[in-house]
């Protein structure tokens, strides 16, 4: 790594070590790999692990493992980390997705934005494959990226009160699909039928920080046999 790492308190349990200044898909072994080591040398005094684009929230229990003992831990793993192998790369999934206006409203949005067709921006979304970077803002809310960078669009300016599950959006050149109802402000550009967070489920969210996901376009009556719920969207305010 050209970028040292630098550990940050975070309160009496837990510490964040930083390990890169920008989000970057080559972030994610190192991250891994880290997030691994952690778990093997704290063993039972390990509370969580929470990685971001950049970061990994170390959480113990400071019953069993002082702050200062934790974070001499994390400096000797840090001394001789190594990025995992590409062999141990998360699962991958593939999300069927229906891509329509009245679910996905903002397709028309980023489409003018780009200077691009409809149907092209549904082709440049559904094309790439992405890695989840991180877990956040609901349970099973899957951070990933990169998004083709015709497609970069910033948010919307009033977020939405209500977000219907499955919704697959973007913002800025990430990408994700809301696991339930939440508002948000992301841009919509369809919905997916995949169930992504299921208490019934062992970790409950379908997916996790390293996989890979692809989009996969499906028609209406595709998205209907599945169990895609076609409700158009409501309008914005």
């Amino acid at each position: 790594m050209s970028w040292k790492p630098v550990l940050e308190s975070a309160g009496l349990d837990s510490w964040i070590v930083r390990l890169f200044e920008d989000i970057d898909e080559h972030n994610l072994p190192w991250l891994s790999a880290l997030s691994r080591r952690c778990e093997q040398a704290f063993g039972d005094a390990l509370i969580d692990l929470v990685p971001s684009y950049t970061t990994l929230l170390v959480v113990f229990d400071p019953l069993m493992i002082s702050p200062s003992q934790a974070r001499t831990m994390i400096c000797r793993i840090l001394a001789d980390l190594e990025p995992e192998d590409s062999a141990d790369a998360g699962a991958i999934h593939e999300l069927r997705t229906w891509y329509d206006t009245s679910v996905g409203p903002e397709l028309s949005r980023v489409a003018e934005h780009a200077g691009m067709a409809v149907s092209d921006v549904i082709d440049a979304h559904s094309q790439q494959v992405y890695r989840v970077f991180a877990l956040g803002f609901a349970p099973g809310f899957a951070f990933m990226g990169l998004t083709d960078p015709r497609l970069e669009c910033a948010r919307l300016d009033t977020p939405r009160r209500r977000v219907p599950p499955g919704s697959v959006a973007l913002a800025g050149r990430q990408t994700a699909a809301y696991p339930k109802e939440t508002p948000g402000g992301w841009n919509l550009l369809g919905r997916t039928s995949a169930k992504l967070f299921d208490r019934e489920r062992e970790g409950f969210s379908l997916l996790r920080v390293g996989d890979q996901v692809r989009f996969v376009p499906v028609s209406r009556e595709e998205f209907e046999r599945e169990g895609g719920d076609t409700t158009p969207m409501e309008p914005l305010v």
